[in-house]
């Protein structure tokens, strides 16, 4: 059985975060959208230039999902002012968790996942939330396993495409052992 590990990303390691964006990226959204769309938002999001602040951001925080030397998905948690949505009281925004097509049900997400839950806990955070893609199934059964509930929506643009991502909420006092 391999083993996995969640690795802090550093501003060195840019090139291999924005090659693991891409490339996760567009394995999961690429069968539902144009090519297009697909690549105006690859260019908008995940240029170095576009990530290179955000890897020296003191509220935001990546990781690597790492079997061996070779990087298999990837964390990106916001707090204050990096959250993409203003949110009332003390939370953290899980913006991102991807994981290579072929690392899919070995569990990576959900370690992932219980990295930003562990973190989140230990900053004190009220509760942990994200959007999520309506018609993106595999990831809100996902987060639904995990206790999040939907509490609104809001829109994201995919190119030139308007979509709804659905925002969940997992509070986290109720949850805390």
């Amino acid at each position: 059985m391999k083993s996995f590990e969640i690795i802090s990303v550093t501003p060195d390691d840019l090139p291999t975060l924005r090659d693991i964006a891409i490339q996760t990226f567009s394995e999961t959204f690429s069968p539902h959208n144009t090519e297009e769309n697909i690549s105006k938002y690859l260019e908008r999001e995940f240029s170095e230039q576009k990530l290179a602040p955000q890897l020296t951001d003191n509220n935001s925080e990546f990781y690597f999902a790492v079997s061996g030397p070779k990087v298999i998905g990837f964390l990106k948690i916001n707090t204050g002012g990096a959250q993409t949505e203003i949110m009332d009281g003390n939370a953290l925004e899980i913006e991102r968790i991807y994981v290579l097509k072929e690392y899919h049900g070995k569990n990576i997400g959900q370690l992932l996942f219980e990295k930003a839950v562990d973190i989140a806990r230990k900053q004190k955070a009220d509760f942990i939330w994200l959007g999520v893609w309506e018609k993106n199934h595999r990831a809100l059964n996902f987060y639904k396993k995990n206790g999040f509930v939907e509490f609104g929506k809001h829109t994201f643009r995919m190119g030139d495409e308007e979509q709804t991502d659905l925002l969940m909420k997992l509070e986290l006092k109720k949850n805390m052992n």
